[in-house]
């Protein structure tokens, strides 16, 4: 499989569990252990819980969105990796932009690092 096709499954998936505001289906789509790096907060993750926690504490800031579509660019792979470059696009006309590294696991493609990415 190449590796937008990759990028476009997982994020399609990711982004409905997102919507539907899921922290079990999101924490079950990183890895353990995975880093999720924001301004200001970084969570070096060894807990599929501590990735539940940190959606719950978010989930405020997508009040109202009931809608996201994703600009994905594909910057790196290699067999094991892809690095993705997501803008989500929400229907509350606010947008954010993440770099993804994806790792291929037991269970499939998992987030191993998330970074918070100026706009």
């Amino acid at each position: 499989m190449n590796a937008d096709t990759i990028a476009d499954d997982f994020f399609d998936t990711y982004s409905h569990a997102l919507v539907a505001r899921d922290a079990d289906v999101v924490s079950s789509l990183y890895a353990t252990p995975a880093l999720i790096l924001f301004p200001g907060q970084s969570i070096a993750v060894s807990e599929p819980s501590q990735t539940a926690d940190f959606f719950l504490q978010a989930w405020e800031q997508y009040d109202g969105i009931k809608h996201t579509t994703t600009d994905i660019n594909v910057v790196a792979r290699t067999q094991h990796s892809v690095w993705a470059d997501v803008t989500w696009h929400h229907d509350n006309d606010t947008t954010e932009r993440m770099m993804y590294q994806l790792v291929n696991s037991e269970d499939g493609w998992r987030i191993a690092v998330l970074t918070a990415l100026d706009e």
